[in-house]
């Protein structure tokens, strides 16, 4: 207990220290003769033997007593949250950058000056590219885009032209293989999602019954038909229902942080279900209209199976089927199987548009449906309450 307080005397007059001309190894300043004296244990008080008293001379004393600063950054090894060092990516005595990757793409130009017609003429004659490390690397994945980047960890969506599935046919999602298209520059699922988890691995809830179907605010899902609830149009075989239609989800699953689709994929917002209507000839002055729209992109998107006469020719691959749809009242019954499609949308419906009294109960969001007896496609907007398709688009 000496020395320590000892020390904290010392240490009280490092200030003076730092203001006076520096005292040799083994001497302290001495505040009162203003002069530098041999230090008695100096061992002990200077044990860094760096001639000045400090911090970590104490903190190499009070390891003493249980604890002690390795990385001698001032922190007690025991709340010192890296005992060492962060590199430049934020890792406690990590590596550092590690991921190589374009840094810079450098064009070498040259210029010819044709004194005929009075014009310089410039063109490429070489092109040299930079790799470096970084902690992240993001850029085109997709070995078949005019843009692929062979070192890009993550895609960042920048992919321009070839194949938007990347030549892939089926993604696997919770054990169950999905078929693709690729439609424009898109890449969709080519049949409807059924899947039981979040894209975490979460539960999405189900078996719910008509009241508490119609009352939660949390993700559900549902089978068409399952349970006691009324099916009012369609099927109430619930196998047959899952195994062609797959599963419905209320809006309140769409908008779950924690994603209905896998990794890399998403539920398609309102835009990009134009971007579709657009890429299989719907005029753009008919995208933002509500009700039915367009010519034949209706028929382009159904399945040529399972409309009970009401058929398209699927030109485009989406291969769309009459899933129905769950009503969240009267004991949250379902309705439309095998006459109706609908897909929902992953941008809400702005509610101050509405008469909250006219559309019950809020929130809203957009969707789509396609109808048996309809060439063209419904764009609308529904309560989240409902129960509905989903179909995933590829980031």
């Amino acid at each position: 207990m000496k020395h320590l307080t000892t020390l904290f005397a010392i240490l009280m007059s490092g200030c003076l220290l730092a203001q006076s001309e520096y005292c040799g190894v083994g001497t302290v300043w001495d505040a009162e003769s203003q002069t530098c004296i041999v230090a008695e244990n100096v061992e002990l008080l200077d044990s860094n033997l760096d001639g000045v008293v400090g911090v970590e001379d104490l903190l190499n004393l009070l390891s003493h007593f249980g604890d002690e600063d390795m990385d001698f950054d001032g922190i007690y090894d025991s709340v010192d949250d890296c005992v060492g060092a962060y590199d430049e990516c934020g890792v406690c005595n990590g590596p550092g950058p590690q991921i190589l990757g374009i840094d810079t793409i450098i064009v070498y130009y040259d210029s010819l000056y044709a004194e005929a017609i009075d014009e310089w003429w410039v063109f490429e004659v070489d092109a040299d590219t930079l790799l470096g490390y970084f902690c992240e690397y993001s850029g085109c994945t997709n070995p078949t885009a005019d843009n692929f980047d062979p070192y890009a960890f993550e895609d960042d969506g920048s992919c321009m032209g070839g194949d938007p599935c990347a030549n892939a046919t089926t993604v696997t999602f919770d054990n169950y293989d999905y078929e693709l298209v690729a439609i424009g520059n898109q890449c969709w699922f080519a049949e409807n999602l059924r899947t039981t988890t979040y894209a975490n691995g979460d539960s999405i809830p189900g078996d719910l019954d008509g009241e508490a179907w119609g009352s939660t605010i949390e993700g559900a899902m549902a089978i068409f038909g399952e349970g006691n609830s009324i099916v009012w149009s369609g099927d109430e075989n619930e196998v047959a229902n899952l195994e062609l239609y797959g599963r419905l989800y209320n809006g309140f699953a769409v908008f779950d942080e924690r994603g209905l689709c896998p990794n890399n994929w998403h539920v398609p917002s309102d835009e990009e279900w134009m971007t579709l209507e657009l890429t299989l000839g719907m005029s753009e002055t008919e995208l933002a209209l509500e009700g039915s729209r367009g010519t034949d992109q209706g028929s382009q998107m159904k399945a040529t199976f399972g409309w009970g006469g009401g058929e398209g020719n699927n030109s485009s691959g989406f291969t769309g089927l009459p899933g129905g749809v769950r009503g969240y009242g009267d004991g949250g019954w379902f309705m439309n199987g095998g006459f109706s499609a609908f897909f929902w949308a992953s941008t809400p419906f702005d509610e101050l548009t509405l008469d909250p009294s006219a559309y019950a109960p809020l929130p809203l969001a957009w969707m789509r449906e396609l109808q048996k007896n309809n060439s063209q496609v419904s764009r609308s907007f529904a309560s989240q309450y409902s129960g509905q398709s989903i179909r995933c688009l590829k980031n």
